[in-house]
């Protein structure tokens, strides 16, 4: 029975204590006497009745008055107590009971308070022991991700089930140049922890190569291993290597002779190469080829033809010239288009020992550093080009460049060495420059010729095997106004990286968390969803920030902001963040509350454009939203332009709140994020909220478990029970 419905029935009783007695007696009295003796009766009380029935009206709103103060006191603010008393045990540990109302329940909250300082006291200790206990775990998935964060190759681990549950920062950035969409809230929604990798591979292909490896576990492969080269949706072509997740067990007999171990697999990793670029260079490469053998080839018959001509001893003169200016045209011709040619392809003819890319100005540093360090010589800087990324073998390449500098200083007595870096095309020149006495070129060729040496240290490679790893070339130049000379060391250059993939490597924030190893026991097949508890789901926690208030009359979404939730962990780094363009006027008041302006829009993405990357973004998981009613009306509204549905399930924090404490006043986000205990960052962008809304729903899920509301189904009927579900848009 309800608070209400017991004080309805309060102010009955207590109208029939008041009444009720009079009414009797009066009956009474008027059966017992006669009929002269009750009209003498009337006569006497009627002219005191009307008092009579103000007396009682008076004395009955009294006592009702008197019993609301009482019920608000003792009833309703016992009931306000248990709520709050309820924060303090799980959700928020460090909210106190404000002692208010009557003494008595003043004394209790007061006791209640002193009952959980005791119990924060007891369980500090208990955390502490347990972090202690969890440290080494923990040290372990660190190392783990902090691994996995430096890797130069994209890895992702799933489960049997094609669901993430480990992604690197390489993995997440290449996913993001895959997206339909990659310029659309960073490209990012193919890739998440509990995402289906099936969004990007074909289900049959992985399945066949984990058939494969399947196999070859039988067989008893050591390394079992499956590769292929599939397209993804956006046309890029990527080689990918599959090797399983193996769980050792021994198998149940009868205690006897040792038996072997049975490996078990439990999901697979991915090891991704995007080899579009490479693909495109080999194809241009062989057209390359074939166009420099065509044109070529009349150029040679022509040289060959006038050859034969000039051997005739009486050919004249003017014919004798005229074939030599054959030769001497269609030579040249050839020459330049094997320099067009090299020029183009300059980045690709390399040897096969594997370069990286690197940045120019990085490289030059740390042959500075080498120098100075090993043979103590001043180096300096004259003229470098900052913006220019070179394909190298850094070791070998620094090794050299030290052994040059060492030559020099030994042999020709260098006291300081300069260094220079410039583009040429698609080449880069790296200079070693010095002053001092003059050198031969004989002498240039034995240091090239000759294995490197430096004091102790040596290596069986020669300046010339480095060049050639780099497919390039070195040779001296003299500048004999300057009385200086130089080595210029030709390199391939590579495309200049984005510096937003620097700022995601080199970001100083904490590690992102990118892995879930829980997800290797979980599987989608097990539970129907509805049934599922709210502690295993993946939820996507949005939130938008709109022209308007009203989506039936025109206003639309100018910002879309969400995050995602698995396994009861936010993910704060797993989030969708765009603004859009509205394509009409923003209301002022609306301006002053999110802050986005109608010049921040201006080149942004439509809405056509925006909602199917943040469908994708959403997809297989429970939306949830603070008043969720006004965010999905505007999705709905889409429906119809877009061809998509937003079809999930729903989940609504003002309902699940109005649940978990329906005495309470105000159930705006604000409100319940202090009652929690949260702090509120960033209120009124689009992802800002939505970051407040999950956390707030982690803190209502053991709210919610000691109501006995565990599941899906179980929150969304709880939810359709309040007074807040009928509120529409």
């Amino acid at each position: 029975m309800s608070a209400r419905t017991r004080f309805a029935l309060a102010i009955v009783v207590l109208g029939l204590l008041m009444t009720g007695p009079f009414i009797l007696t009066a009956l009474i009295v008027w059966l017992e006497t006669h009929d002269e003796g009750r009209q003498q009766l009337t006569e006497v009380l009627l002219p005191h009745l009307g008092v009579g029935t103000m007396l009682t009206i008076v004395g009955f709103a009294a006592g009702v008055g008197v019993l609301r103060i009482l019920f608000r006191q003792y009833v309703q603010g016992l009931l306000r107590m248990a709520e709050n008393l309820r924060l303090m045990l799980g959700a928020n540990r460090g909210f106190r009971v404000q002692p208010e109302g009557p003494p008595e329940v003043q004394m209790l909250a007061s006791a209640a308070n002193e009952l959980a300082t005791q119990r924060d006291e007891i369980f500090s200790d208990v955390e502490a022991q347990i972090a202690r206990a969890k440290d080494s775990v923990e040290q372990e998935k660190n190392r783990l991700a902090a691994l996995m964060s430096e890797l130069t190759q994209s890895v992702v681990v799933c489960n049997l089930d094609g669901r993430i549950l480990l992604y690197n920062n390489r993995a997440r950035m290449q996913f993001r140049a895959l997206s339909d969409a990659p310029g659309v809230a960073g490209g990012g929604e193919l890739i998440g922890l509990g995402r289906s990798i099936y969004a990007v591979f074909e289900r049959n292909l992985i399945a066949h190569a984990l058939e494969t490896i399947q196999q070859r576990l039988r067989r008893g492969a050591a390394q079992p291993q499956a590769n292929f080269v599939t397209t993804t949706r956006a046309g890029q072509l990527l080689r990918v290597q599959m090797a399983p997740v193996l769980a050792v067990a021994k198998p149940q007999g009868d205690g006897g002779a040792a038996e072997e171990t049975e490996r078990t697999q439990t999901g697979f990793i991915l090891m991704l190469d995007n080899i579009t670029r490479n693909f495109e260079t080999e194809s241009r490469r062989d057209q390359m080829l074939h166009n420099l053998t065509e044109g070529n080839r009349a150029a040679l018959a022509n040289v060959r033809a006038a050859a034969e001509m000039l051997e005739y001893g009486d050919l004249p003169d003017e014919m004798r010239d005229r074939f030599r200016n054959v030769i001497r045209d269609e030579v040249q011709g050839m020459s330049k288009r094997l320099n067009e040619t090299a020029e183009a392809f300059a980045d690709s003819l390399k040897a096969r020992w594997p370069l990286e890319e690197m940045l120019g100005a990085d490289l030059v540093a740390a042959v500075q550093r080498r120098i100075e360090q090993r043979i103590e010589l001043r180096t300096k800087l004259e003229e470098i080009d900052e913006s220019l990324w070179v394909k190298v073998d850094s070791f070998s390449l620094i090794q050299a460049l030290t052994y040059l500098a060492s030559r020099l200083s030994d042999e020709f007595e260098v006291r300081e060495v300069r260094f220079r870096l410039t583009g040429a095309g698609r080449l880069v020149h790296l200079d070693l420059i010095w002053s001092g006495q003059a050198m031969s070129t004989e002498t240039v060729m034995n240091w090239e010729l000759e294995p490197m040496r430096i004091e102790d240290e040596s290596s069986p490679l020669t300046v010339r095997d480095v060049i050639d790893r780099h497919d390039g070339e070195m040779w001296l130049e003299r500048e004999k106004v300057r009385h200086r000379a130089f080595f210029r060391v030709l390199l391939p250059a590579a495309v200049p990286q984005e510096q937003a993939e620097a700022e995601l490597f080199l970001r100083g924030e904490s590690r992102p968390e990118y892995y879930d190893f829980d997800l290797f026991a979980w599987s989608e097949k097990s539970h129907g969803i509805e049934d599922r508890p709210l502690t295993e789901l993946v939820f996507t926690v949005f939130d938008t920030e709109t022209t308007g208030l009203n989506p039936s009359q025109g206003d639309e979404i100018i910002q879309i902001g969400a995050t995602r939730i698995l396994n009861g962990k936010l993910l704060r780094n797993e989030s969708f963040e765009q603004l859009i363009d509205p394509r009409r006027p923003l209301a002022p008041e609306s301006a002053e509350i999110h802050g986005i302006t109608e010049e921040m829009l201006i080149g942004q993405p439509a809405i056509d454009t925006v909602l199917p990357a943040f469908h994708a973004f959403a997809a297989d998981t429970v939306l949830i939203a603070h008043n969720a009613a006004f965010d999905m009306r505007f999705l709905q509204l889409k429906e119809a332009a877009t061809g998509l549905r937003f079809d999930q399930p729903v989940l609504d924090t003002l309902l699940l709140s109005a649940v978990v404490h329906p005495n309470q006043e105000s159930h705006r986000l604000e409100a319940i994020a202090e009652r929690l205990g949260l702090t509120i960052v960033g209120r009124h962008t689009a992802l800002g909220d939505a970051i407040v809304t999950a956390e707030v729903f982690l803190k209502l899920v053991p709210l919610l478990a000691d109501k006995g509301i565990r599941t899906l189904r179980q929150a969304r009927e709880a939810a359709e029970q309040t007074y807040y579900a009928r509120i529409k848009y």
